[in-house]
């Protein structure tokens, strides 16, 4: 069973930056992809950037240029650095771990966090 906790989310003005972090536990071996969603309340979740153990990398295109995902195999934690942020950014960032080479959707992630709260001021 592998746990997911994401942080580093907050309060952060326009133009901003804010750096989120997802920590796992458990069997994290397991699965071969990981990746940041967003959620704005009454809309579905949203793909936001994906990395895979072979560091491929995907970006949705609102993100692209201002989004980097990385990862610390060491301390088994993937980031989220998100730079020139927008009031359209504001959503609910949830990690999640999957099985596939990479993946843009919900369907293809089995383990999920909590997810962090991210506000962006105009």
């Amino acid at each position: 069973q592998v746990q997911l906790v994401e942080s580093g989310g907050g309060l952060v003005q326009a133009g901003g930056s804010l750096t989120l972090s997802c920590a796992a536990s458990g069997r994290s071996f397991e699965y071969f992809t990981r990746a940041w969603f967003r959620q704005v309340p009454g809309k579905e979740r949203e793909f936001v950037a994906a990395i895979n153990l072979l560091k491929r990398r995907e970006y949705a295109d609102s993100v692209k240029g201002r989004f980097t995902i990385s990862k610390d195999e060491d301390k088994d934690t993937i980031y989220l650095q998100m730079n020139s942020l927008e009031p359209e950014d504001t959503a609910v960032y949830s990690c999640a771990f999957g099985s596939v080479s990479i993946g843009t959707t919900e369907a293809d992630y089995k383990v999920w966090g909590q997810g962090t709260q991210v506000t962006v001021s105009s």
